[in-house]
């Protein structure tokens, strides 16, 4: 357990170190001081970011691209159009990630080292992992309601918790072989189980919508900061493709493409339960095959929550570099699982939401420093300085989010109420406040990051013993 500025991550090794975790190319390492192993192609990118763009969070979600908020619900044909647009933009900033991480071979949020300075990365870090844990246990939960669903409500909540903790936390032992695994069997059925969906939903006739085009952009909104949300933990499984096309086809193509489809199924979905999100479940295990098609979903849940523990235990070792990832994943999926059965996490929502605002401007300040500098010179030491025009720009962006889009939290909402207020920038449903903190976030970072933290020059070679 050693402090933060006794490691240094490799920077894009080609060859693992000799006698560690990753020198058997097979697994992740250990910890931040070991290489990473460029084993996951093109198509487990595929499949690992593909089966993220499908949640059973995402179909009840869907009524934010119905209803957006503050607007006037939108017809059907806005509603498919801001899901297409909204998933693109997302995917093109989320592959861009990615691509950022195979180069340096860093996790995301060692990446911010090189953004931000190494001691200011630990802010952001903070934020993920409070937002990671969260995100787990709102998996669990979503888990177990879809297993009492498939059981009629036989298996009492707690086993369904407990197993659905015990299988994540499983999976995060070995994360290269489960992201394999989930390729090899669990993808293709994936893919079946959406049309599935889709041809029984399509089998009834669509209900009129009434609705209109006012609120495109708050739903094209939504969409964007569903992929984006997962910026903050792309480059923890970028880091191990063995091309930056590869990682760049799996967040664009991969996760793009199955959240399209999967926001579409349930938009039909919603439509034909008066847009009651409690009774999607219901309403899939209702059409023709629909129990085996929701029993992959539920099985298929578990990368979402994998996921989220997985990153927890790396953004850990942001600050911990030498700390076990398996102890940590073991003890993060522990207190999951104990969160879920104990605590009413729905009270949590709008922190987790609050959270979430942070990491867009974030993002757009790591596509500036992209743009200008194709991840050369990327900084990811444990002495990696502090770049105060790189935290401006996030700053800056995070304040236009607020003053767009003050959220729901009680005292911190409504001081950014009054001053949203106060500058006219409430209330327009053509403002998006995700692309608005994103490009102002750009604008504010792209001169400070012509010129990059480079890394520093590699020690001399040691002729001796090293010293005690």
């Amino acid at each position: 357990m050693s402090s933060p500025s006794s490691a240094t991550v490799p920077s894009r090794p080609e060859t693992p170190a000799p006698g560690s975790a990753a020198g058997s190319g097979d697994e992740a390492p250990l910890t931040l001081d070991e290489a990473a192993p460029r084993t996951l192609g093109l198509l487990d990118q595929l499949g690992f970011w593909g089966n993220l763009g499908v949640s059973l969070l995402g179909f009840a979600g869907a009524l934010s691209i119905l209803t957006p908020f503050g607007a006037e619900p939108l017809s059907l044909p806005a509603a498919v159009t801001a899901i297409v647009v909204g998933s693109v933009l997302g995917g093109l900033i989320l592959g861009t990630s990615l691509v950022l991480g195979t180069k340096t071979g860093a996790p995301a949020m060692v990446l911010l080292r090189g953004l931000l300075g190494a001691k200011a990365s630990f802010v952001p870090t903070a934020l993920n992992i409070a937002q990671c844990l969260g995100w787990a246990v709102f998996e669990l939960l979503v888990i177990s309601a879809g297993l009492q669903a498939l059981t009629g409500g036989h298996l009492p909540r707690w086993a369904c918790v407990l197993m659905a903790g015990v299988a994540t936390t499983a999976l995060t032992i070995w994360p290269l072989g489960s992201i394999r695994l989930l390729r090899k069997y669990v993808s293709v059925l994936v893919v079946i189980a959406l049309l599935v969906l889709a041809v029984g939903l399509l089998r009834n006739p669509l209900p009129a919508i009434d609705g209109s085009w006012s609120g495109f952009w708050l739903a094209v909104d939504a969409a964007v900061a569903l992929t984006i949300s997962w910026v903050p933990l792309g480059a923890d499984y970028s880091r191990y493709s063995k091309t930056t096309g590869a990682a760049f086809a799996g967040g664009f193509l991969g996760y793009g493409v199955t959240q399209i489809a999967c926001l579409l199924v349930g938009v039909v979905a919603l439509t034909q339960v008066q847009q009651n999100p409690d009774q999607v479940f219901d309403l899939f295990l209702a059409v023709p095959l629909g129990t085996a098609a929701f029993a992959v979903l539920v099985l298929r849940e578990t990368d979402q929550s994998f996921a989220n523990v997985y990153s927890t235990a790396v953004s850990i070792q942001n600050m911990a570099p030498r700390w076990d990832r398996r102890v940590l994943t073991a003890g993060i999926g522990g207190l999951a699982v104990a969160a879920a059965l104990s605590i009413d996490i729905s009270q949590y929502t709008n922190f987790l939401y609050l959270i979430g605002a942070v990491f867009i401007p974030l993002s757009g300040a790591l596509i500036a420093a992209w743009l200008r500098t194709r991840g050369a010179g990327w900084n990811t030491s444990a002495e990696a300085p502090l770049r105060p025009g790189m935290l401006a720009a996030w700053v800056v962006g995070f304040v236009a989010y607020q003053l767009v889009n003050p959220g729901a939290i009680p005292g911190w909402s409504d001081a950014w109420t009054t001053a949203g207020s106060w500058l006219h920038t409430l209330g327009h449903p053509w403002l998006s406040a995700s692309l608005t903190s994103f490009a102002v976030a750009v604008l504010v970072a792209l001169p400070f990051a012509a010129t990059p933290a480079l890394s520093p020059p590699p020690e001399p070679t040691r002729q001796g013993p090293r010293p005690a």
